[in-house]
């Protein structure tokens, strides 16, 4: 018997706008440990909330957040949460802040106590297993979007992060480029939640589907994601009509 604690575990999450009355998100209950997750839901519904309460960038109102097994409580412990899990922000102009791009990727292994030449040889060895060889001293604003996403992704992977929390990272991608993230992703043996509308590319990333739905953080009951989910106010979403 398994006795390890799960990667990551929320428990009894309840969260709250400041001045507004009645929850987004009402006791929430979840674990990931090798997991590849999808979240899906209308926008509104609290999944990039979700993300940023379990980052840290936001107060609880009640429930605790747990990394193996270990409560979050203190600012050592929320730093090495922040090292454990990669967050992918939606838009990636507020990921990179630095001139070039080898200095945005070399931002967190230089943070997490590398030296620079060992910062240096990370970020190379990233972009390149990026297919991003050569885009060092490229000027961060002046990539395209699809070329950002990538670098926003480096930025994350030179970090050596446990796991992965995407936020709608295939919004405004070409069609090259999506399916270039897509091979990306599933190369990478890390356990995922990635937050989408994009239901086929869920279904070419994740294995479990997960919704917020009256408050609540809901696994959709299908057994297999495949690439014409119908989803729905209420009910099953998405559903099976066999293999």
């Amino acid at each position: 018997m398994n006795t390890n604690p799960p990667l990551l575990e929320l428990r009894n999450l309840t969260y709250s706008y400041p001045g507004q009355k009645g929850s987004l998100l009402q006791n929430i209950n979840f674990t990931i440990s090798k997991e590849r997750i999808g979240f899906i839901g209308p926008n509104g519904s609290g999944k990039t909330t979700l993300f940023q309460i379990i980052m840290g960038l936001l107060q609880v109102d009640e429930g605790e957040i747990l990394l193996h097994g270990t409560t979050i409580e203190t600012d050592k412990d929320l730093f090495t949460l922040r090292k454990k899990l990669g967050f992918l922000f939606q838009n990636s102009d507020d990921q990179l802040f630095s001139p070039t791009v080898l200095e945005d990727v070399a931002f967190g292994p230089l943070n997490h106590g590398a030296t620079p030449a060992e910062a240096r040889n990370i970020s190379i060895q990233t972009l390149e297993k990026l297919g991003l060889k050569g885009f060092e001293d490229r000027i961060t604003h002046r990539l395209s979007g699809g070329e950002k996403k990538l670098v926003a992704l480096a930025t994350i992977l030179s970090m050596k992060p446990e796991m992965l929390l995407l936020d709608e990272p295939s919004n405004n991608l070409d069609p090259a480029t999506r399916e270039r993230l897509i091979k990306i992703l599933r190369s990478q043996d890390l356990p995922h939640i990635i937050i989408s509308h994009d239901l086929d590319f869920l279904a070419s990333t994740c294995a479990q589907l997960y919704t917020i739905q009256d408050q609540q953080l809901i696994r959709c009951k299908a057994k297999q994601i495949h690439s014409h989910e119908h989803i729905h106010p209420y009910g099953d979403q998405p559903h099976q009509h066999g293999t």
